[in-house]
């Protein structure tokens, strides 16, 4: 194809796959995407529908292995290990210890500050264009703490995020109730991050920009990429389990937690795992909440949307494959009820999402290190929403050989080779 305009597969259409197929009919491209179960069980659909341009700091902080045996012993614990996938998830977990030293968690709370700067500007044209900024709320968010100890527990977060720009401003009880009046005594102090927002419902962004991306010209395939094809030693076509073989001239991997599956076809290894998030959405809670509010201590989320209250968070190992353990989501709404007196569980749709997590809590966007055709889109953790419009601008910026908005150094492929 003449004038720059060049035949694009891309292998996934959560968040990171639509924004990134957008951004590249914006450039004047020939766009493919292709997944096998457009709104299933990935978790663009089903999450908390944050933009969180706060959360720069990773997971991995330095001293928090001395927390994980109490949360897993705790039946109503953050954290969940099934037991039997420890041999699989050791190498991920050995990366994440590694990444959590002060050095590195500076590292990249650096490189995740200038990634989550423009996440709401990089989505403006996206919603303007498929008339769906409406679904964007933006007053904030609210952080609980249920004590003065436990807020002072998190220090070296809130002053490593504020270090890297991160406004908020502390509350006291009274000041927590008028913002969210619905919060019981358990809400003693908090933090209110006003560079903060969430979508009314998140499988509604994503029908959206699919719509969008149909009307643009691109094309929207449902069928599973089976194997790669090569013409002189280089990546040109994909073969999919439904017989087609989809050309191309550059192929982009958005699967999410199943990427990786992918790149090692493609000779680039990666250590990546599953978070298994569940959450529980409750058409009539009976509570009312004007902000989403984040509960740090007992690590959930209560997210108002237009189809309810939407109660998630948790963090669960087992790899893709397994059964969900909707269990857990019971022991969000217990955690729930112990903050939100008179919260209706009755009727809640219950949900459970595979969040693509790296052990340094930075997403992989990079080309391959093997072929100038193959670029990465994937790992974003809990910040799928957050950095979807961002990653598919530089997704498109990267094929485009234009300078990013941010330095991709931190985000490449080989970081941990």
């Amino acid at each position: 194809m003449g004038d720059g305009k060049k035949r694009i597969l891309i292998i996934g259409s959560g968040i990171i796959g639509l924004c990134s197929g957008n951004y590249l009919l914006k450039d004047g491209h020939d766009v493919t995407i292709i997944e096998r179960d457009p709104l299933g069980d990935g978790a663009s659909c089903g999450n908390a529908g944050a933009i969180a341009a706060t959360e720069i700091v990773p997971f991995a902080l330095p001293g928090l292995w001395k927390d994980v045996p109490r949360w897993l012993l705790d039946p109503l614990g953050p954290l969940s290990l099934r037991m039997s996938y420890l041999p699989q998830f050791f190498p991920w977990l050995y990366l994440f210890l590694k990444s959590s030293n002060q050095k590195k968690v500076e590292k990249s709370t650096k490189a995740m500050a200038a990634f989550v700067q423009n996440a709401f500007e990089d989505y403006k044209p996206l919603l303007g264009n498929a008339g769906i900024q409406g679904l964007l709320k933006k007053e904030g968010s609210l952080v609980i703490y249920k004590s003065e100890k436990g807020r002072s527990k998190d220090n070296y977060f809130w002053d490593l995020s504020k270090r890297y720009g991160v406004e908020f401003n502390l509350l006291n009880r009274e000041e927590i109730l008028d913002r969210e009046p619905a919060l019981g005594e358990r809400a003693h102090c908090g933090m209110h991050l006003p560079n903060w927002g969430h979508f009314a419902n998140p499988a509604d962004l994503v029908k959206g920009l699919a719509k969008e991306f149909r009307n643009n010209g691109g094309t929207h395939l449902t069928d599973e990429v089976e194997a790669i094809e090569y013409k002189d030693n280089k990546p040109k076509a994909a073969r999919t389990k439904g017989g087609q073989a989809l050309e191309f001239d550059h192929l982009v991997v958005a699967a999410g937690a199943w990427s990786t599956r992918l790149s090692k076809k493609l000779g680039d290894n990666f250590v990546l795992d599953t978070e298994r998030g569940y959450n529980t959405t409750l058409p009539t809670p009976g509570v009312e909440l004007s902000n989403m509010v984040q509960f740090a201590e007992d690590k959930f989320v209560a997210t108002p949307m237009n189809i309810g209250l939407r109660i998630g968070g948790a963090v669960e190992f087992a790899g893709i494959d397994a059964e969900p353990n909707y269990s857990r989501c019971e022991t969000l709404l217990t955690l729930a009820n112990g903050y939100l007196p008179g919260l209706n569980s009755d009727g809640g749709t219950k949900w459970m999402g595979r969040r693509p997590s790296t052990p340094d809590s930075v997403p992989v966007i990079s080309p391959s290190r093997h072929h100038d055709n193959v670029h990465y889109a994937f790992g974003h953790g809990h910040l799928g929403i957050t950095g979807g419009a961002v990653t598919g601008r530089a997704v498109s910026d990267l094929i485009a050989k234009r300078p990013t908005a941010f330095d991709l150094t931190a985000f490449n492929i080989n970081r941990f080779d």
